[in-house]
């Protein structure tokens, strides 16, 4: 996540720094191999003001997750926060970087899907402080992932996955979690639907979602 008060050049060595993780959806060849069965894209994404896209009414993330479900055939289901996160971009990512220090677990609106079924989730966030929001661990706390294959991804403005993959695998060792996410700049998923669309299909036939 990025604050609006960086600027001038120090905002474009940053910027420079972190494009070196940009677009990226390698795949090596110690991949978790993707099991037969049904899969379900699970992902949580911000509205409001956004960095470098201005104010949108649909998530970069969600973006990302609708044609990944589009593609596998998974069933969908977005995690929503039962307070909603702060509309202003600066305000939103403060409240993030409290609840991380924090480890927070914010409530989720709604009910939550029965994992039971499923042998692959999709699970789609923003990066924020390196991390995935506190909602997404909210949210594989309170579901039955142990055994399931997860294969994460992420919109980011420069920072890639960051920690992520290794953060869940950490917190969630029952689960094979694929450590060769999928990670997206929220400005192309935001933009961009053909290179979106090319990112999603690259990163499935590498992770062998689809032929």
């Amino acid at each position: 996540m990025r604050k609006n008060s960086l600027t001038g050049a120090a905002a474009g060595l940053i910027l420079a720094f972190a494009g070196c993780s940009a677009e990226s959806s390698s795949a090596s060849a110690d991949a978790t191999a993707i099991p037969e069965g049904k899969a379900i894209v699970v992902y949580f994404s911000h509205t409001g003001e956004n960095y470098s896209v201005g104010v949108i009414t649909e998530g970069n993330t969600a973006k990302v997750a609708k044609v990944i479900a589009a593609k596998t055939g998974a069933d969908i289901y977005e995690i929503k926060e039962a307070k909603p996160y702060p509309h202003s971009y600066d305000e939103c990512i403060d409240v993030a970087k409290k609840e991380l220090r924090d480890k927070a677990r914010p409530e989720i609106a709604g009910t939550l899907p029965d994992l039971a079924g499923y042998q692959v989730v999709y699970l789609g966030y923003p990066n924020w402080w390196g991390d995935c929001p506190m909602i997404v661990y909210s949210f594989l706390e309170k579901s039955s992932i142990e055994g399931k294959t997860i294969l994460p991804f992420c919109t980011h403005e420069g920072s890639g996955l960051g920690s992520t993959a290794k953060n869940l695998q950490k917190a969630f060792p029952g689960a094979k979690i694929e450590q060769n996410g999928l990670s997206l700049r929220g400005t192309t998923a935001q933009k961009d639907a053909t290179a979106t669309e090319q990112a999603v299909d690259k990163w499935l036939k590498q992770t062998g979602a689809v032929k």
